[in-house]
C-alpha cells in the first residue's frame, strides 16, 4: 500500500513537472546544444557553417584577441554604469511606492509597468526622438534661449547609457520594492533610540535586510544590459560597439556563425561565473555572520 503511495505521489509530481521541463529541453537546452555545435566548427565559404564539419577551437581562441576583450570590457563598464544609475534612481522611487497607502501604491505601480506594455524597439525609437537635435530636449532648451545648436545627445556612449536606463529601470525598481514593501519600519524607530542618525540608521538597518531586493535588481539588469544589442545599436548610431551588437553583426552581416555562437557562449559563462560567485560569497558573509 505504501508503495502505491509513493508511487501515486510519484506520477503526479512527473505529470506536474513534465511540462515545464519539457519546454526548458524543447527551447532552452536544445538551442544551447546547437549553439555549441556551431561554435566548434569552421566557418563555411560563403558563411554559417562547414559541411561536413571540421571541427576545431579556434573560434574560442578568437574570442581571446585584445580587440574583442576590449569590447567585453567595454560593455562591462557600461553594465555597471547603467545598473548603478538604475539602483540609484529606483531605490528611492521603490522606497517612495512602499510607503504610499494601497491604493496610491497600485496606481504607481501600474505607472512603472505599464512601459512593458509597449514593444522595447518602439519605446527606444521615441526615445531617439526625445534626444535628437530637433527633439524634445534641444527644442526646450533652444526656445529658453539655454544654447544656441542642438546639443549633440545621440549617437554617443551617453545615449546608450540614457537608453539602457530607460528601459531597464523597471526591472530594478520591481524586485527593489518588494523587499522594501517587507521591512520592518520599527526597526528604524528602535535604532533612533539607540541613538542611530538617518542615515546611520539606513545604513546599517534598512539596506542590509533589504539586499536581497538589491541583489535580485542588479542581476535583472546587468545580466541582459550587457548583451543588449538593440539599443546601443539604435541610440549610439553603430558608433557604440557592445559585446551584443559584435554577436549580433557575426551573425548577420559577417555571416560568421562560429565566432558568434562562441562569443555567445563565453559571455553567457562569465556571467554565470559572476552571479554563481556573487551568491556564494553572499552566503559565505551570511555564515560568518551567524
Amino acid at each position: 500500500m505504501l508503495n502505491l503511495v509513493r508511487r501515486h505521489r510519484s506520477l503526479r509530481l512527473v505529470g506536474l513537472l513534465g511540462p515545464g521541463v519539457f519546454w526548458l529541453l524543447l527551447f532552452f537546452n536544445v538551442p544551447l546544444l546547437i549553439v555549441l555545435f556551431i561554435s566548434l566548427v569552421e566557418r563555411g565559404r560563403a558563411g554559417g557553417i562547414r559541411l561536413p564539419p571540421v571541427y576545431t577551437l579556434k573560434n574560442y581562441a578568437d574570442v581571446f584577441d585584445p580587440l574583442y576583450l576590449g569590447i567585453l570590457g567595454h560593455s562591462l563598464r557600461i553594465g555597471l554604469i547603467v545598473t548603478g544609475l538604475c539602483l540609484l534612481l529606483g531605490y528611492p522611487l521603490a522606497y517612495f511606492v512602499a510607503q504610499r497607502s494601497p491604493r496610491w501604491r497600485d496606481a504607481l505601480l501600474l505607472l512603472v509597468m505599464i512601459p512593458f506594455w509597449t514593444n522595447f524597439l518602439v519605446r527606444t525609437y521615441a526615445l531617439r526622438l526625445v534626444l535628437g537635435a530637433d527633439g524634445l530636449i534641444n527644442a526646450a532648451l533652444l526656445g529658453l534661449g539655454l544654447i544656441q545648436q542642438p546639443l549633440d545627445l545621440l549617437f554617443n556612449e551617453f545615449a546608450v547609457i540614457v537608453g539602457l536606463v530607460y528601459g531597464y529601470l523597471p526591472f530594478a525598481i520591481l524586485p527593489m520594492y518588494t523587499s522594501i514593501e517587507k521591512f520592518d519600519y520599527s526597526l528604524l524607530e528602535a535604532a533612533a533610540d539607540l541613538g542611530a542618525n538617518p542615515v546611520l540608521a539606513f545604513w546599517r538597518v534598512m539596506l542590509p535586510m533589504t539586499l536581497p531586493g538589491l541583489v535580485a535588481a542588479v542581476v535583472l539588469t546587468l545580466v541582459p544590459v550587457v548583451g543588449a544589442f538593440i539599443t546601443p545599436d539604435i541610440m549610439g548610431g553603430g558608433k557604440v560597439e557592445m559585446i551584443g551588437t559584435l554577436i549580433n553583426r557575426q551573425f548577420g552581416v559577417a555571416r560568421d556563425w562560429p565566432f558568434g555562437s562562441a562569443i555567445s557562449l563565453v559571455l553567457m559563462a562569465l556571467v554565470l561565473l559572476g552571479v554563481v560567485i556573487y551568491f556564494r560569497s553572499g552566503s559565505e558573509q551570511d555564515r560568518r555572520a551567524l
